[in-house]
Formats: structure tokens, C-alpha cells, sequence
């Protein structure tokens, strides 16, 4: 299911077909839409559309252009507004210097009101920024010292300084079709630093209709033209696009949609298998410390699966390039479970690979690599630095000083077997990737660098 995080289903445009368009929404596999208040008469009918239509959640707020009408009594209606089930957000609020249809100071004013508002009410904003990048982070961050900020950035068309800065603050951010126009090459590689993890769809109908529908009238059912794109844009296949979007808007908007945990989760055309939440590490960087969603799947297990389940799991596994032994935790601690669940797929004529922390060793007591000769097909062991000092420092792992060793020992021992062997290491700070690769060689091993907070 997609979700269209910004609509304008109250506006005039829709009067003639309204009904009609939801039900092409529909058709289009838009789940769930949030129709965006843009002025006080906008929010008392983006209440009663979502309150008329299953499928529409509101937000209530005021444009910026419409700054002067944020009255002590239009803040007190809003409130009230949104004590209705159906409202998700405050917005659209915030800052618009390309126009300026309100002062600046007034436009200021009440952006801090909805603010404060939005964490008054324990609700996410939905934030217009337009040629005024300076002033709304030094708002945000401001106004983040007394109380946290939640919300998305809606309608991005800034730069790639602007784009870190609203990541930094942990906002969500979301574009419209426009990186779809032909025109937009500049705004496409700025898109390339959105981290998936931070993304949202939205269409912003009835404006900025994709590119070879300019010129009528966006509708949700259009959004497909905005997954296909964000699929170019991020290398990922469309149902990754709307698994991890449609996971990202039940977050932030608090949709109430069930994420149940999963042993098998599917990245692009790799099948994942999450076997243990348990790790021999306690990595800094880690995602286990600031989610259990990886590519908007859910890995914590409720239990540690048993083969069997594994198998089930998967099913034929020749739907998929590779089935991968990588969850939430550290797989080798439970050898015996990808032994025999990997001679299993095998049969079915699965190609197998274990993504490691490279403890396994360790973890055994033994050299485990010739065990896992014709079982597993290749290894991506997370060497992670270049020197066993920074290691300790960021991945405090639970064998102590000896692990960094016992981790190129490992790597060894793979290569040694046959294996196809992929070293990896992070853009740390203090981290030497010219140094890690130069290490991976020396291994007789592949490298490949990673990139701190992204994985999967």
C-alpha cells in the first residue's frame, strides 16, 4: 500500500469528481491519503473530509502566506479541530520567502504558535519551506532545546547543505513529482543523499502533476510516477520504495498499521534471513540502538525461529538472487540453525550468504569456516575500522582486545576454504578506508566500503 502524505482533496479542484478520484486512488494501490490544511476554513474542511472518508486523515494548520489570520481565536479553533480522531499533524505551516504574502516577523510568529502547539498536542508537523532554509533551522533548532520536533519537510526544493541540516534534526523530508520533470536534473541529485529511512511520498494535488501530465491536475492516483522515480533515484526496487515509505508515514503520522516481525524480509531481489536479535557486539553505529525496522521491515523477533520456520520462510528460494543470513543480530551464534537450514535451500538451489560480524570463531570455539564449506556460497564480514584500538573504542565487542584478530582470522580462514570473501569497513571518523581496503587485500579478500546509517 502507498501512502499520499500531502493532499489538497478540500480544494475547489476536486468538487466536480472528488469521490471519483479516491476511488482511482484506490485502483492506483494508494492505501491511505493526509489532506493538508492550508488556511482556517482548509482545516475545518480537511477534519470533515477525513472524517467523511475512511481512507483521509487530516492535518489542521495554517499556510504561512495566511500568517496575518494566525489569531489568538484561529489557534484556538485549531486546537480544538484537532482533537478529532482523524488528525495526524499540524500543517501546513512554516516559512515562505519566495512569495512573502505575509511580513516575515509575522510569518515567524506564527510558525513558533504552531510549534508550540504541534508538542502541546504530541503531533508531528507538516513544514512548508521555501527560500528561507537560514531562518527555519535556527527556528527548529531553537525551539528543539525546550521540547523535542517532529515532522516532515514537505515539497523539497532546497540544497544538499539544507537537505543534511533537516536530516540532522531527525525530520522526515518529502518531494513532490517535480523531481519527475525533465528540468529537474538538480533537484534528482540532491535526492541521491535522501537517506530511504527519511523519506515520504507525497503528491501535493492538485499542484506539480508528474512529467507527460503537466499541466492538469495532480491526483493521488499519480503518485506511481513518483514511486517509479524514487526507485531510479535510490536503486531499490519499487516495493522497497512503498514498503519503507508507507512504514516511514505509519511512524511519523501514527496510522495505527500493524508492522509485525519477520524472519524473511526481502531487499530488492535478496531474500534476508533474521534468525537471532542477539549480537557479540555493541556498536555505537548500530541500528539495534535506534530502531528494530531495517528497510521498513520489522526484526524484532518475538523468538528465536527454529529451522523449519527458516524454511518455511522462504519458500523457493530461486525467486531470489541470494538468501542471506542478516537480521538483527550476529547468525554465527546460532551455527547450527544456518547449517541446516542452508543444506536445505541448497538443495532447492539456493546461492547462500552469511553476513557476519566475523566472531564466529570465537563464538564456537573452533574454526567454523570448513564446516560451511558448500553450505554457504560467500561472506561479508564487518572488519568495520582500521586499527584494533578503534575498534574496541566503537564496536565494544563481548571477546575484548582479542576480537579484531580472531576477525581477520577469520576472514583467513574463509578465504583459505574457498569462499568468495567480502570485507567491509564504515566512513568512521578516524577511519582509514584506504587502510581497510589495503587490509582486505592483505586477507585475499573483496572490500567494499559502507556508509554510516545506511544498511540493507
Amino acid at each position: 500500500m502507498l501512502i499520499d502524505t500531502h493532499c489538497h482533496l478540500d480544494f475547489k479542484d476536486f468538487d466536480p469528481d472528488r469521490d471519483a478520484a479516491l476511488e482511482r486512488a484506490k485502483a492506483a494501490g494508494i492505501g491511505k491519503i493526509i489532506n493538508i490544511a492550508s488556511s482556517m476554513e482548509g482545516s475545518r474542511r480537511s477534519v470533515a473530509l477525513a472524517e467523511k472518508y475512511d481512507m483521509v486523515y487530516a492535518s489542521v494548520g495554517i499556510h504561512p502566506h495566511e500568517a496575518k489570520g494566525v489569531t489568538a481565536d484561529a489557534m484556538s479553533e485549531i486546537k480544538k479541530l484537532a482533537a478529532s480522531t482523524k488528525v495526524v499533524a499540524i500543517g501546513e505551516v512554516g516559512l515562505d520567502y519566495y512569495r512573502n504574502l505575509s511580513p516575515k516577523n509575522e510569518q515567524i510568529a506564527a510558525f513558533e504558535a504552531f510549534i508550540a502547539l504541534a508538542g502541546e498536542l504530541d503531533l508531528p508537523l507538516v513544514i512548508h519551506a521555501r527560500e528561507c532554509a537560514s531562518d527555519i533551522i535556527d527556528i527548529l533548532k531553537k525551539s528543539q532545546k525546550a521540547s523535542p520536533v517532529n515532522g516532515v519537510i514537505h515539497c523539497f526544493s532546497g540544497d544538499a547543505d539544507f537537505l543534511k541540516k533537516c536530516l540532522d534534526m531527525g525530520l522526515y523530508v518529502s518531494f513532490t513529482c517535480n523531481i519527475t520533470f525533465k528540468n529537474a536534473k538538480v533537484l534528482r541529485h540532491t535526492a541521491k543523499a535522501m537517506p530511504v529511512e527519511r523519506l515520504l511520498l507525497e503528491t501535493d494535488a492538485p499542484y506539480l502533476a508528474p512529467e507527460g501530465m503537466r499541466g492538469k491536475r495532480n491526483e493521488p492516483a499519480y503518485m506511481v510516477a513518483l514511486l517509479d522515480e524514487w526507485s531510479k533515484i535510490l536503486g531499490l526496487s519499487k516495493e522497497d520504495i512503498e514498503r519503507i515509505t508507507t512504514h516511514n508515514a505509519n511512524d511519523l503520522f501514527g496510522l495505527g498499521m500493524d508492522d509485525p516481525s519477520k524472519i524473511a524480509y526481502k531487499i530488492r531481489d535478496s531474500l534476508y534471513l533474521n534468525i537471532t536479535n542477539r549480537c557479540t557486539n555493541s556498536c555505537d553505529f548500530c541500528v539495534r540502538s535506534k530502531t528494530q525496522f531495517v528497510k521498513g521491515h520489522n526484526l524484532k523477533l518475538d523468538g528465536e525461529p527454529s529451522v523449519t520456520d527458516v524454511v518455511k520462510a522462504v519458500g523457493d528460494p530461486k525467486r531470489y538472487k541470494e538468501i542471506v543470513f542478516c537480521g538483527y543480530g550476529e547468525p554465527t551464534l546460532r551455527l547450527d540453525v544456518i547449517k541446516a537450514a542452508a543444506l536445505e535451500l541448497k538443495r532447492s538451489g539456493a546461492r547462500i550468504r552469511v553476513v557476519t560480524n566475523g566472531h564466529g570463531d570465537l563464538i564456537n570455539k573452533r574454526t567454523i569456516a570448513l564446516e560451511l564449506k558448500g553450505l554457504v556460497d560467500s561472506f561479508s564480514v564487518s572488519l568495520n575500522t582500521d586499527t584494533e584500538s578503534v575498534y574496541n573504542e566503537v564496536c565494544k565487542p563481548e571477546f575484548g582486545v582479542p576480537s579484531y584478530a580472531a576477525v581477520k582470522d577469520f576472514i583467513r580462514s574463509c578465504v583459505r576454504t574457498g569462499m568468495d570473501v567480502e570485507v567491509t569497513c564504515l566512513d568512521l571518523p578516524g577511519v582509514d578506508i584506504t587502510k581497510c581496503e589495503e587490509i582486505a587485500k592483505s586477507l585475499g579478500a573483496k572490500f567494499r566500503p559502507r556508509q554510516i546509517g545506511i544498511v540493507g
